[in-house]
Formats: structure tokens, C-alpha cells, sequence
């Protein structure tokens, strides 16, 4: 087995259970049982745990990052905008996810709440250092749809979102299954991405108390 097939096993394998079980549950034995390869080849391609965290987050990050900000940045060249545009900027990157799995939009963002959720410190300053121009450009255009709102304000909100988002993919299939039997709607996971985004909007730009 090459190298490039021993990394991507590991890396396929890892996804999947840090997906499912978190990072803070998912062993290192476990998920070299998963891939069929020894520790050392872990500790070889990747050095430690965290970074093979880090390596199968910026496997997607890599991809879905650039496309956000280049959507970003015309928006914000634009002389108006509101909070539907600013979440539309993350849909078409989104969906070229599906160029890494056919489920990675899914994955993707099961991954990134898993980060919040398991407390992954060190994985939030890694999108903030390789990935914070973007993140400071979807603080502007969140800024420039509503001003009326304060940092804390854009914190909760932003916070509320991540977890409205996590929770609707991880479980798509099951809303899409309900979808299809109770409403006779075919929706895939983009029409499902885009459903989410009218509440989304809403709920960020809700007059503050």
C-alpha cells in the first residue's frame, strides 16, 4: 500500500467516528482499527491526534473556505445587502463539499459542531490563524446587513446558527425521508440547505431585547 492510500485510509476513517462519536470519544486504537493500519503509521502521516484533527477539518476547509470569502467579498462590494445574501455566500461552497464525499457538506458540518461541542480549543485557533481574513470578512457583511446589532449580540446569534445548521444536517436524511412522505416534497441537501437559511436570517437580525 502506498503512502497516499495509507494517509487517505486514516484520514477516511477518522472523519467517520470523530463525525459520529466526537474527538474527545474517538481514540487513536479506534480509529486505527477502522482504517486497518497500526499507530505508527498515525504518528508517521500526522505526528499526534490533534493534528490529525486538524488535517481532516482543513480537508474540507480548504476547499469550502476560498469560495465563502471570494462570495463575501463581491457582496460586500455591493452598496446594500441583508442577511439572506450573507448566508447565501455559504451555499454554493457548501455543496462543492460533495467533490470530497458524497455526504461531505453533511460531514463538514457535523465536524465543526463536533469542535464546539467536544470543546476543541486548539481547533478553533487553527480556523482563526489559517482562515481569519475570511471570518473577518462574514463579521463585516454581518455588521453591514445589521448594523443595529452589538458584538455580543453577533456572538449569541452566530453561536445559535452554528447549532440550528449542525443539528439540520446531521440529520437531512431523516427530514428529507419526512419531507417526501408527509409533504410529497423531493428536497435534496442543497434545497434543504437553502430552506434553513430564511429562519436563519431571521433569527440573527430579530430586534435585540
Amino acid at each position: 500500500m502506498s503512502k497516499k492510500d495509507t494517509k487517505q485510509k486514516i484520514l477516511d476513517a477518522a472523519e467517520v467516528l470523530f463525525a459520529e462519536q466526537g474527538f474527545s470519544e474517538t481514540s487513536l486504537r479506534l480509529i486505527t482499527s477502522a482504517a486497518d493500519v497500526n499507530l505508527a503509521s498515525v504518528n508517521y502521516h500526522f505526528g499526534s491526534k490533534k493534528d490529525l484533527i486538524k488535517a481532516v477539518m482543513d480537508r474540507y476547509l480548504a476547499l469550502f473556505m476560498p469560495g465563502v470569502d471570494e462570495a463575501l467579498k463581491r457582496l460586500l462590494a455591493e452598496p446594500e445587502t441583508n442577511l439572506h445574501q450573507v448566508f447565501d455566500c455559504f451555499v454554493a461552497p457548501l455543496m462543492t463539499l460533495t467533490k470530497i464525499k458524497r455526504r461531505g457538506p453533511e460531514i463538514f458540518l457535523q465536524l465543526l459542531g463536533r469542535g464546539y461541542i467536544d470543546n476543541q480549543g486548539f481547533l478553533r485557533w487553527f480556523i482563526v490563524n489559517h482562515y481569519g481574513g475570511v471570518l473577518e470578512h462574514f463579521t463585516q457583511a454581518i455588521r453591514k446587513a445589521a448594523p443595529e446589532l452589538s458584538s455580543a449580540d453577533v456572538f449569541w446569534r452566530l453561536h445559535f446558527t452554528l447549532g440550528t445548521v449542525v443539528f439540520t444536517m446531521a440529520s437531512s436524511e431523516a427530514l428529507r425521508d419526512i419531507a417526501r412522505t408527509d409533504f410529497n416534497e423531493e428536497i435534496d441537501v442543497e434545497g434543504l440547505v437553502r430552506k434553513v437559511i430564511p429562519y436563519l436570517a431571521s433569527g440573527v437580525g430579530a430586534k435585540p431585547c
